[in-house]
């Protein structure tokens, strides 16, 4: 049994307020629930995700521990925008483990981690085609980063995918031969996947 709550802000969050979640990207708090549970009382934030057709309740106590957190500030928005023109850093390691990365990185819910999917699988129109586990990855980080700058912009997704693609664009060595190098590049395994990357700083 739950009782719907006019209470409008817990733990630093609102009702009404865009916010991101690790494994779903960016939601709305719709609402903040009162339930009753082996009769203790828990509070729980109501979260719709448009995207997803998706509604999610997260007990208020957990919002930390699980990584829910505000939208990005500006000036960290453009820091994304300044990785997606690095150059791609590809590992000389297994796709299957490499994949894993990605996906460990897409759902961190870390922009900078993110945009550094988007950054090492995006393909210019002049290099090979992506393999199709490749897109399903680079559209699963695109999509996150373009839906998560969407709301700190207050533009479109659409647009805010054209901004991004914009960026890619502005990096260097987008051509076949710019390709080859990247792919001969070897990167330094991070310690673990979960670990914030350190190299956007001197991308």
């Amino acid at each position: 049994m739950s009782s719907q709550k006019k209470a409008s802000n817990r733990q630093g969050f609102k009702t009404g307020e865009s916010i991101v979640y690790p494994a779903h990207g960016v939601g709305q708090i719709v609402a903040i629930e009162e339930q009753e549970v082996a009769g203790m009382k828990l509070e729980l934030f109501v979260i719709d995700f448009e995207k997803d057709k998706m509604r999610l309740k997260v007990p208020v106590a957990k919002a930390d521990a699980v990584g829910m957190r505000k939208l990005s500030e500006t000036d960290f928005v453009e820091r994304s925008l300044k990785v997606v023109q690095g150059r791609a850093r590809v590992k000389k390691t297994m796709w299957s483990r490499r994949a894993q990365e990605y996906d460990a990185k897409i759902n961190s819910g870390d922009l900078i981690q993110i945009a550094e999917v988007v950054r090492d699988l995006y393909r210019a129109d002049s290099q090979p085609e992506q393999s199709y586990s490749e897109r399903q990855l680079y559209e699963a980080a695109l999509g996150r980063m373009a839906r998560e700058l969407a709301a700190v912009n207050e533009v479109s997704e659409t647009e805010a995918v054209q901004l991004i693609e914009l960026n890619l664009n502005k990096g260097p060595k987008r051509g076949a031969k710019g390709e080859e190098e990247a792919e001969g590049e070897t990167d330094v395994p991070a310690a673990t996947t979960g670990e914030t990357s350190e190299q956007e700083k001197a991308a």
